[in-house]
């Protein structure tokens, strides 16, 4: 990850609409392989293939921008993804395509191997053990995949965060750990831009919702942006690739005090 931006997207509504289908078409695809491993991951006397789970049905994406959203914005950030590569050609990854399908993934192992039919529930201990599984290769693929991303765009909306205080506050704990991983995460410059710069100084699932948990979260390390920003990258990009257009954008939002290097 190089650079990570906070987002107000107080667009409006209509691009919703008019973007949503472009965003939705770049993940048919995934989702139709997602989909189509279902049948494959139990392995002989009950045991299940970790590794393959981890690779197919959290892949590593080639994408430029991570895109880290609330579930109740899933629209909203697959219409983004459509704006991103109809205005530039920029292929954004949406955290939702990962953490969406944990729920499916945990019904078909529970089904398989956590209910008891004789009392037609699920045994309690045999559950802990899936989720932690489940949701520990969710969390190991999210970070990886924000490592692979050239940037961050974290969609700041009253569904992420809380405004009832000063400080932020979200109650998704897949916010609350990409958010940390932000400012973990190495820092890794782009090699077109090392070479920019030389020249230049040398020349889900959803809970129930009465269980509401909270996490503070610190987004001082990541620069803001809005409408306005996106108005003038907009307005100010010239070339016809997704590098040309991240460059111009992080001439429009230069590093300063509070973007903290890796």
């Amino acid at each position: 990850m190089f650079r990570g931006f906070n987002l107000d997207l107080n667009w409006d509504a209509k691009y919703d609409e008019q973007f949503f289908a472009t965003g939705q078409k770049l993940f048919t695809e995934y989702e139709k392989t997602v989909k189509e491993t279902l049948k494959d991951y139990a392995l002989n006397e009950g045991v299940l293939d970790g590794s393959k789970m981890q690779s197919n049905w959290f892949p590593k994406v080639d994408a430029d921008i991570f895109i880290s959203h609330s579930h109740k914005d899933a629209k909203r950030a697959i219409a983004l993804a459509g704006w991103l590569y109809e205005t530039f050609g920029i292929k954004a990854f949406i955290d939702s395509c990962i953490w969406g399908y944990s729920d499916d993934l945990l019904r078909l192992i529970d089904n398989k191997h956590c209910y008891q039919e004789g009392s037609k529930t699920y045994n309690y201990n045999l559950r802990n053990y899936s989720t932690s599984h489940v949701h520990m290769m969710l969390s190991v693929a999210l970070t990886m995949m924000i490592d692979h991303s050239e940037c961050i765009f974290f969609l700041n909306t009253p569904s992420s965060v809380s405004a009832s205080s000063i400080i932020n506050k979200t109650e998704s704990p897949w916010i609350y750990s990409e958010i940390a991983v932000t400012q973990m995460i190495r820092q890794k410059t782009p090699r077109r831009r090392i070479v920019r710069e030389t020249r230049y100084f040398s020349k889900g699932g959803v809970l129930n919702e009465s269980l509401k948990i909270q996490y503070d979260i610190d987004l001082s390390h990541l620069a803001e942006i809005n409408v306005d920003t996106f108005n003038e990258w907009k307005k100010n990009f010239t070339k016809t690739n997704a590098n040309d257009a991240l460059d111009r954008l992080y001439e429009l939002n230069p590093v300063n005090n509070n973007f903290i290097h890796g």
